[in-house]
């Protein structure tokens, strides 16, 4: 069997800048809308046989805490912010998991559940459905990938390494040390990602870097002035890969049988429907 696990936050921020705004009874619902019809022609499609919905029930996190720069909900519309209950509620209708998290983040939720799926030998691919570069630390072989399903494109953990120049293993030291505007990980000055990737490949994680660049045993341009970026910040870059590492010890529901997709919830997705102003009839399930 292959799992399918989806950021709804992503999805949801994706509708909303991709579709016009639309309002039913003075409320905007534009997003959720076409959220809703997305994953249900997912489901209709009858490739989807297990799988769950992550979301950021609030943006910020226990990482907020570690970090007074890590990225929050500010700037976020507020007409978008209305209607992250509304997607919760629209995957659980569509019969699938959702996962509402607090103290962590979607991405979190996914890796948990990617980990559990992956240790089950029920198992034959986990397919993470988003793009971040975080997801794809997540990426083990053939058996755990990324896949962007507008494109319907994989990224495999060969695919991982010839995209970013590392293994997944190394993917949190990677963007500790580039940084990560979409997070506010702002990474070590100089650092880049050609140059990161070389040193990553030979040392695999940051802190087995040595001090001294002559003992780095690949070429990289710079790179006395690299050492000494992180000689003087590497504690700075301990926490950015903190940061940036996804946690697999999330204590809700996401074991495979779980996963399983029995069908919509045919009242709740009704009503959701109706809410919405949405005709139940176009979702063809």
């Amino acid at each position: 069997m292959q799992v399918h696990l989806f950021d709804g936050t992503y999805e949801l921020f994706r509708a909303w800048f991709g579709a016009p705004p639309a309002q039913h009874a003075g409320v905007e619902v534009g997003a959720v809308r076409v959220y809703l019809r997305s994953l249900a022609g997912l489901l209709r499609g009858g490739s989807v046989t297990h799988g769950g919905v992550a979301f950021d029930h609030v943006i910020e996190s226990f990482r907020n805490d570690l970090f007074a720069g890590y990225k929050t909900g500010e700037g976020v519309d507020p007409r978008l912010f209305a209607q992250f209950p509304l997607a919760e509620r629209a995957a659980a209708a569509l019969g699938l998991p959702a996962w509402p998290l607090i103290d962590f983040e979607a991405d979190d939720g996914i890796a948990t559940a990617a980990a559990r799926a992956a240790a089950d030998p029920r198992v034959e691919q986990v397919r993470i459905a988003a793009v971040d570069k975080d997801m794809c630390q997540c990426v083990i072989g053939t058996r755990v990938v990324c896949w962007d399903r507008w494109k319907d494109a994989v990224l495999d953990e060969a695919g991982v390494i010839a995209k970013h120049g590392v293994r997944p293993v190394s993917i949190p030291d990677w963007l500790a040390l580039v940084g990560d505007t979409a997070d506010g990980i702002p990474g070590l000055p100089g650092w880049g990602k050609t140059s990161a990737a070389k040193v990553l490949m030979e040392w695999t994680h940051l802190d087995r870097i040595p001090d001294e660049p002559t003992a780095w045993k690949v070429a990289v341009r710079g790179a006395d002035r690299l050492a000494a970026s992180l000689r003087a910040q590497r504690d700075d870059a301990l926490l950015y890969r903190t940061l940036a590492t996804l946690r697999t010890d999330g204590t809700f529901r996401c074991d495979v049988d779980d996963l399983a997709w029995h069908g919509v919830d045919r009242p709740a997705l009704a009503a959701l429907c109706d809410e919405i102003g949405l005709d139940i009839g176009i979702l063809r399930l």
